[in-house]
């Protein structure tokens, strides 16, 4: 018996009967290794990567279609904002055309740019 000011001790739980338990990887009380009468042994499932890859794909699905959205509509207001017809300074000519147009065209040419300059550096590395 303890006094009022001292903590108890816990008790051990009996078997089968901790709250804490999951019963996730344990074996049933009797033999070790061996299945209750009358039975045989369940085959061991685990979550696979078939329902953990499911679950990804579906998130990146979502993530995708959210992105996609997103750009859509700020490439609707861009064209919306950007619609009036403006001079082009061309090397040889002058032209007129929608805004929009012209700053599509600069961002294509600019990526166009970005893009052989980067496989020349990745060419570059893959000589040395």
């Amino acid at each position: 018996m303890t006094s009022p000011g001292t903590p108890a001790e816990p008790r051990p739980s009996a078997p089968g009967t901790d709250p804490l338990a999951t019963g996730y990887g344990t074996r049933p009380t009797g033999t070790p290794g061996a299945a209750p009468a009358g039975t045989s042994p369940a085959p061991a499932r685990s979550p696979g990567p078939s329902r953990v890859g499911r679950a990804g794909r579906t998130a990146g699905r979502g993530l995708a279609l959210a992105l996609l959205i997103a750009v859509t509509v700020v490439l609707v207001l861009f064209v919306v904002f950007n619609g009036e017809t403006v001079p082009i300074s061309l090397v040889f000519t002058d032209v007129r055309a929608p805004l929009v147009v012209a700053l599509l065209i600069a961002a294509a040419l600019g990526a166009l740019i970005a893009a052989l300059l980067g496989a020349v550096l990745a060419a570059r590395r893959r000589n040395r």
